[in-house]
């Protein structure tokens, strides 16, 4: 898997070939590593779904990167979320990391997250399971020097599209994509 060319390519193309893909976090005091099992795709100013919808500003800047771009925001002020940038830049493509299974470094996801189950079926619980907050946006995932990358995994054998879920607009578009064959307690 060649994700520097996967995501130089639309959200919608890209986003159900990032299922199974590592995304690692050398952050704090251990390595820690979630296969990702559930994205969704944004399309910029063309999707009213998206952070980008109206154009870049200060807050979605990363999202107008180069593709490999992590786009960390606040959710309702309470959860970090992660995206990484993808299509050509100054689009404001992103792919949002919803879920995944925690596969190395369970013992520090749980420590961060104060639990031993869903460690990281969620945005948010994913970002604190990798120790991501909002000093690691505009991070290049792409890059093996960082403190956060994306690397290749194992494609899985099932993918399947729903459409998107907790946004307001756009809620019938099929950009949500889930691996099949992920355990349902995120680690």
């Amino acid at each position: 898997m060649d994700l520097a060319a996967q995501l130089a390519g639309s959200p919608e193309d890209a986003a159900p070939r990032l299922l199974g893909a590592l995304l690692v976090s050398t952050i704090g005091s251990a390595p820690v590593a979630v296969r990702l099992n559930e994205v969704e795709a944004y399309r910029g100013e063309d999707d009213p779904a998206s952070h980008a919808f109206k154009g870049r500003t200060g807050r979605n800047g990363s999202m107008f990167e180069r593709p490999g771009t992590l786009y960390v925001y606040r959710s309702y002020g309470v959860h970090w979320c992660a995206n990484v940038s993808v299509g050509p830049e100054g689009t404001g493509w992103a792919i949002l990391f919803r879920g995944g299974d925690v596969v190395d470094g369970v013992g520090t996801a749980r420590s961060r997250r104060g639990r031993d189950t869903d460690l990281a079926n969620g945005p948010g619980k994913l970002c604190q399971a990798l120790g991501i907050d909002g000093s690691h946006d505009g991070t290049n995932l792409l890059d093996h020097d960082s403190p956060l990358r994306l690397e290749p995994g194992s494609t899985p054998q099932l993918v399947m599209a729903t459409p998107r879920i907790g946004i307001s607009k756009a809620r019938d578009v099929p950009w949500r994509f889930i691996a099949a064959t992920s355990t349902a307690n995120g680690g």
